[in-house]
C-alpha cells in the first residue's frame, strides 16, 4: 500500500510538470514592450510642440500602445525611446541631439505600419564650440566649428551696448562648420550674431578688430616696437603664423632663463592708460608643455620677474591664445609709461625650445 501511494503521488507530480512545460511552450516571447494590438493612432496633445535637443516629449492620444518609430521629419532622424513604458493614451520620448532646425512633422508609426504626424518645431540654435581666429581686418575670412550652421541665413559683428550691428558674408555653410568673411567695422571687438531658422544667437566668443587696437607685434613690430630680448635674438620668420602671413620665433636656451622682448625706446611709447582693457595674443608652443610668464617695465614687478598671476599654460606643438584682463595682472601701474612687454620662461631644463608669437595687442 505504500509503495502504491509513492507511485500515485510521483505520477501525478509528473503530469503537472508536463501540463506545466505546455503552458510554458505557448506563451509567446516579447521584448517588453505591452501586448496591445495595432490599432489606428490618434493624437490629443503634443506636449511641448517647440524643443531643443534631448528636451523630454510627451505625446497624448489613443492607440499609442503599439507604436514602434518616431521619425523627425527633416533628414528623416529617428528619436530614441522605450516602447516598454508605452500606454495606450501615452508616449514618453526625446528630441534627438542631431535634430535639424525648425518647423516640420514628427511621424508615428505602429507594428502594422499606421502612422499618425504632428507638427513640431525643432530648436537648433547655432553652437560655436570653436574659431579658426579671434583676430579679424575687413575681409577676413574667419572659420567657426559647432553645429546646426547649415540654415544659417545672417552673421553679423555685433555690440548690444553700442547698438552696432555689420553685417559678415557667409562664405559656406554645411551643419557642422560655418565660413564668413568680416565686414569693415567701426566696433573695436564684439561678439558675431548669428540667425538660423530657429533664431539669433550670439557667440561666447568675441572677435577683435586688428584695426582698432594697439599692436605690439602682428606681422610686424608695431611701431616703435624691435626686438629686445634677452639671450637669443628674436627673429621674424614667415613659416609660423596664427593669422597675417608671419610670426616672431624665439629660441630658449637649456639651462638659461632667456626672455623674448618687445621693446619700444622711442616717443610713441604709451603712458598709462585705463581704457586699455585687455592684453591679447597668440603662442606656438614648444616640444613639450611650458608655462610663460607675461612681464613688463610698467608692473609693480621688475622687469622679467615671475609673478604667478600673469603665468600662460602653453601646450606643446600648437598654436595658444589667451585673452586676459589687464586689472587681473601685474601689467600696468597708473603714471607709468609702457616701453617693454616679455615673455619668460623658468629653464627649460632638458633642452633648448623653440616659441613663436603673433598678433600681440593692447584692447581696449
Amino acid at each position: 500500500m505504500i509503495f502504491n501511494r509513492f507511485t500515485r503521488t510521483a505520477g501525478f507530480l509528473f503530469l503537472t510538470a508536463l501540463a506545466g512545460l505546455g503552458v510554458s511552450s505557448c506563451t509567446k516571447d516579447t521584448d517588453g514592450s505591452p501586448q496591445i494590438k495595432p490599432g489606428n493612432p490618434a493624437v490629443t496633445a503634443l506636449s511641448p510642440d517647440s524643443a531643443a535637443g534631448g528636451a523630454l516629449v510627451t505625446l497624448t492620444g489613443t492607440g499609442l500602445g503599439d507604436i514602434r518609430s518616431i521619425v523627425f521629419e527633416k533628414g528623416n532622424v529617428p528619436a530614441g525611446f522605450q516602447s516598454t513604458l508605452n500606454t495606450e493614451n501615452a508616449l514618453i520620448f526625446r528630441v534627438p541631439a542631431d535634430v535639424l532646425g525648425g518647423n516640420q512633422n514628427i511621424i508615428f508609426t505602429n507594428s502594422a505600419g499606421n502612422t499618425v504626424t504632428v507638427p513640431f518645431k525643432a530648436l537648433a540654435y547655432p553652437t560655436v564650440a570653436s574659431v579658426s581666429n579671434y583676430n579679424f581686418t575687413k575681409g577676413t575670412v574667419l572659420t567657426l566649428t559647432g553645429n546646426n550652421f547649415d540654415d544659417v541665413t545672417a552673421v553679423a559683428i555685433a555690440d548690444s551696448v553700442k547698438g552696432i550691428s555689420d553685417a559678415a558674408t557667409v562664405v559656406s555653410k554645411t551643419k557642422t562648420q560655418l565660413v564668413v568673411q568680416m565686414p569693415a567695422t567701426t566696433l573695436t571687438r564684439g561678439t558675431l550674431s548669428i540667425t538660423n531658422s530657429t533664431g539669433r544667437m550670439r557667440t561666447k566668443q568675441e572677435f577683435v578688430n586688428l584695426d582698432k587696437v594697439y599692436q605690439i607685434f602682428t606681422d610686424a613690430y608695431g611701431t616703435g616696437y624691435q626686438d629686445g630680448s634677452w639671450g637669443d635674438a628674436a627673429a621674424v620668420t614667415t613659416k609660423e603664423f596664427a593669422s597675417g602671413t608671419a610670426s616672431v620665433g624665439k629660441n630658449f636656451q637649456k639651462g638659461n632663463w632667456h626672455l623674448i622682448a618687445f621693446a619700444n625706446w622711442s616717443a610713441s611709447a604709451i603712458p598709462y592708460s585705463a581704457d586699455y582693457t585687455y592684453v591679447t595674443g597668440w603662442i606656438k608652443g614648444a616640444s613639450a608643455d611650458y608655462s610663460l610668464y607675461l612681464t613688463t617695465d610698467a608692473g609693480k614687478a621688475g622687469f622679467g620677474d615671475f609673478v604667478d598671476k600673469n603665468k600662460i599654460d602653453v601646450k606643446a606643438g600648437v598654436w595658444n591664445y589667451f585673452k586676459i584682463k589687464l586689472s587681473d595682472m601685474d601689467f600696468w601701474v597708473a603714471g607709468k609709461t609702457l616701453k617693454q612687454v616679455g615673455f619668460r620662461i623658468q629653464g627649460p631644463d632638458k633642452q633648448d625650445e623653440t616659441f613663436y608669437f603673433d598678433d600681440i595687442l593692447l584692447v581696449k
